[in-house]
């Protein structure tokens, strides 16, 4: 039996027959629709008082039936067969209005979020007429045809600049509404003809603004909630731009909503998903980014009402790590990592996913493929954790021998790009890569370098290791993963906290970097915090570092300033923290 979707409350059982034998209706295929039919659907809409949708593809076949207006009936984007800015989606809509006026701008929205071919809006006056023969059916007093329009003077913004565009500089979609027309006139457009110039414009203009074919064209979304301030909202909407851009997205332009708690089931409220969905659809985005985890039902939420693949910050992250990770070690971690995360997002992925329904027919041996995916990630995620623990057992060998041969050891932490790669090569002449991306490096490296000794004359050597860069609320699966690396900062008998000081939130980085510090299960050795890229920062910014933390070093390891100084000041370091042990 065909479905009937939206409020079906009140309906007759007569009158829910009718409605599904709607779906047996065929419409020629060069044709928007019919008076026979248009008059059908007027003719049920009357009996029943409520505004009835028809949705018909491009065969002609009714395939989906709604009780209430576009804006209610409208398709699950997710299910639309066609999808993309550069063409329509292979659907019109035929609805009824039971109040003689244009289309309304929530019908208009949903013909854009749905890309309609068409959208057609019949004004029935409610009343009816009898013809010979017996039946009632619905006047409809007159017809209006909508469709979408180009936008030529759109412009899409190809970098992390796109986080300062001003909303009205993107423009809403835009569309076409014909003067009043009859039956007869309505049933004279064609369909063919309006869809295929329609289509050419839209692909001529997608090319034209075409970014990069190998690049996610990306929409961030940003939540600012009670417990945060302006500034911290916008250093987390700049630093997500960053990720993204690290990732290798495109970010075309960022949405922020202001609430006083997250909505539980798609973390913004109903409106601003409308717009998201709206905004991704104009601009032809493919990847949606919100700026804070998301539980794996909001994801589901999100993409069944956008229509587009939705990703948490977490997610951008582990994706970059991904990428980065160069030894065995690395990606085993972001391997876990990944699983780890994944596990309990594995239900909804998609109808192959989904479990099996009970019933006759569906019981018996065997497992469900969701089942067989959970059982199997289970299995690799202890392997790779067994594989982490050895890894972590070699490299406590490695530290011990070293501690037995009694070099010290001092570890380099920060803020990811504070610089930290960058000033391993200028104090020892490594060649360890280097870009200003955020997680340029992964992998621990670890170097000798000679310094001046706290007391005598000859020089000393000990051994510095550049690590993972940390960032604001760091992943906790990232957490677990990379142990074995923050182990290094842990057994390192003092710690260099490189900050890079041009950034406008060098303060908060400080606090974050602290803070995980403060998550470490051994308590780290005494730190010496060096102030990097003073080149670039300003002479206020300098001035409030000098009083904020006085026995700070400032240089800049690009420009190998101050480098001198950070090796006398190494050198008392690792005195204090040798002594002190």
């Amino acid at each position: 039996m065909e479905t009937i979707f939206g409020n079906l409350q009140g309906l007759k059982s007569s009158q829910l027959k009718q409605l599904q034998r709607l779906y047996h209706q065929r419409i020629p295929g060069d044709r928007i629709t019919t008076p026979e039919f248009s008059q059908r659907l007027a003719a049920i809409s009357t009996e029943v008082n409520q505004p009835v949708c028809a949705y018909i593809n491009r065969r002609g076949q009714v395939i989906r039936v709604g009780v209430g207006t576009p804006r209610q009936t409208q398709i699950p984007l997710m299910e639309l067969p066609r999808y993309g800015a550069e063409r329509l989606s292979g659907i019109r809509c035929i609805a009824t209005h039971l109040k003689p006026e244009p289309p309304n701008e929530a019908a208009l929205t949903a013909m854009a979020l749905q890309r309609l071919d068409a959208l057609v809006v019949l004004n029935i006056t409610g009343t009816g007429f009898t013809r010979r023969g017996g039946g009632a059916t619905g006047y409809v007093k007159e017809a209006y045809l909508a469709h979408l329009t180009p936008q030529e003077s759109r412009t899409l913004i190809t970098s992390p600049a796109a986080l300062k565009v001003e909303e009205s500089q993107i423009q809403s979609p835009s569309w076409n509404i014909s003067s009043p027309l009859d039956l007869d006139e309505l049933a004279d457009q064609d369909l063919v003809d309006l869809v295929e110039n329609l289509e050419a414009e839209f692909q001529r203009e997608f090319i034209a603004q075409e970014v990069d074919a190998d690049h996610d064209r990306v929409l961030i979304v940003g939540l600012m909630t009670s417990e945060m301030t302006p500034l911290q909202f916008q250093d987390t909407l700049m630093e997500l731009g960053r990720l993204v851009d690290t990732a290798g997205g495109d970010v075309l332009q960022t949405i922020q909503q202001k609430r006083s708690r997250v909505h539980p089931q798609t973390v913004v409220g109903e409106g601003k998903v409308q717009e998201i969905a709206l905004t991704a659809q104009t601009l032809g985005v493919n990847l949606v980014v919100f700026d804070r985890d998301l539980s794996p039902s909001q994801v589901r939420n999100l993409e069944m009402q956008i229509g587009i693949r939705v990703v948490d910050r977490t997610e951008v992250i582990l994706d970059i790590f991904a990428q980065r990770a160069q030894s065995r070690a690395g990606k085993l971690q972001v391997e876990l990592a990944q699983l780890e995360y994944m596990q309990p997002r594995l239900a909804g992925r998609g109808r192959t996913m989904s479990r099996l329904g009970g019933g006759i027919g569906t019981r018996g041996p065997g497992e469900t493929k969701l089942e067989t995916e959970r059982r199997a990630i289970g299995q690799r995620i202890s392997r790779l954790q067994k594989e982490v623990n050895q890894l972590q057992a070699h490299r406590s060998r490695l530290r011990q021998r070293r501690q037995h041969q009694e070099v010290p050891s001092v570890a380099l932490v920060g803020y990811t790009n504070a610089g930290k790669s960058t000033l391993l090569n200028a104090l020892t002449n490594a060649e360890v890569y280097t870009a200003d991306q955020l997680f340029a490096t992964l992998d621990p490296t670890t170097r000798r370098l000679v310094i001046p000794h706290g007391e005598a004359d000859k020089p000393q050597e000990i051994l510095i290791t550049d690590t993972v860069g940390f960032i604001h609320e760091l992943p906790a699966s990232l957490m677990d993963a990379f142990r074995a690396t923050l182990e290094e900062v842990t057994e390192a008998d003092a710690l260099l906290h490189l900050v890079d000081l041009s950034h406008p939130a060098w303060l908060r980085h400080i606090r974050s970097v602290r803070e995980i510090l403060a998550q470490m299960p051994i308590t780290p050795g005494p730190a010496l915090v060096i102030f990097n890229k003073i080149d670039q920062a300003n002479s206020e910014t300098l001035a409030l570092a000098r009083e904020e933390f006085p026995l700070a070093v400032f240089i800049s390891a690009s420009q190998r300033l101050g480098l001198e100084t950070l090796r006398q000041r190494l050198a008392k370091l690792i005195e204090y923290a040798v002594d002190s042990q």
